[in-house]
């Protein structure tokens, strides 16, 4: 398929601007690249960013993949691509910070494709961004979802509302009855109308990141806090281990099939503390989390 080369080139450009835009926020630690091979076919580059004066740490991966054949379980449930070649690749990244009141973010962006010789390549789009905050502030949430709206209106007045659900529903933790965090953007398996449109709108899912994320960080960076708050933090991000370890389908697809361990895990958080049935006191900041802000809800019809 010959636009694949250019998906691979807007996913390094990607990658790239993330890091340095992320690196000069941060403003001491730099971002370490670590390139590798996939003994089956692929590699990819692993940048990661450790002990940072806002990020305590955070990863921005991309990979690309390849092979004769897929896994049964990838065919399982899609024999139509039994016996095709296949190609995936991706960017996808965790940003841990230090202060707690600044959100854990987490943004992907990924297309696939499997060919056949004589027949039409079966090819997709998928990706989006989510937010994790430990103290929640309304203006930070209605301004992550107002460029969450923006990145999705030339491609459909719906598609926003169809794409936020699917994150909401995505990003559950079933077992704690609970979301991961206030949501964002989730698709998979686009591929429609056409190729120029699908790969548009996947940009525009890549472009609008660091316009979503970015002003967060710099307004909450500089909040005070303390103890307490750094133990809410590390036990908040009990939660997100939980999810990426018990639900997340690309960590899950990725350790079952023999991916690259290193690169799969570096979204989890470098501290987590689990606290045997916690719960905060009834009115304070850290109750209002789960109260209020870990609801799914119409974040852009608040009055902020």
């Amino acid at each position: 398929m010959k636009d694949v080369e250019r998906v691979s080139s807007y996913l390094l450009r990607l990658q790239a601007s993330i890091t340095g835009a992320l690196q000069d926020i941060d403003g001491k630690a730099r971002f370490a690249v670590d390139e590798w091979q996939r003994p089956a076919g692929g590699g990819g580059r692993s940048m990661v960013l450790r002990d940072g004066a806002v990020f305590e740490q955070g990863g921005v991966n991309y990979s690309e993949v390849f092979g004769d054949n897929l896994p049964a379980s990838a065919t399982a449930h899609r024999p139509e691509l039994a016996g095709r070649q296949f190609r995936a690749m991706g960017v996808s990244l965790v940003m841990h910070p230090d202060n707690p009141y600044v959100p854990t973010s987490h943004a992907n962006v990924r297309f696939f494709v499997a060919e056949k010789t004589g027949e039409e390549p079966i090819w997709w789009f998928g990706g989006g961004f989510d937010l994790t905050p430990y103290y929640g502030f309304r203006e930070d949430c209605r301004h992550w979802h107002q460029v969450a709206k923006q990145a999705c209106d030339p491609y459909g007045a719906e598609r926003y509302n169809e794409y936020k659900k699917w994150c909401d529903d995505y990003f559950y933790l079933k077992h704690r009855n609970e979301p991961r965090g206030i949501g964002g953007l989730f698709f998979d398996d686009l591929n429609e109308p056409d190729f120029e449109t699908a790969f548009a709108f996947m940009r525009s899912i890549g472009d609008h990141y660091l316009p979503a994320y970015t002003p967060i960080v710099v307004r909450r960076n500089n909040d005070t806090f303390g103890e307490r708050e750094k133990k809410f933090q590390w036990y908040r991000r009990g939660r997100y281990v939980e999810f990426n370890l018990g639900y997340d389908r690309g960590t899950l697809s990725g350790l079952q099939s023999g991916g690259r361990t290193e690169s799969i895990l570096m979204s989890l958080p470098p501290v987590v503390n689990w606290r045997y049935n916690y719960q905060p006191p009834a009115g304070s900041a850290e109750a209002e989390l789960t109260d209020y802000y870990l609801k799914a809800r119409d974040w852009l019809a608040q009055d902020g």
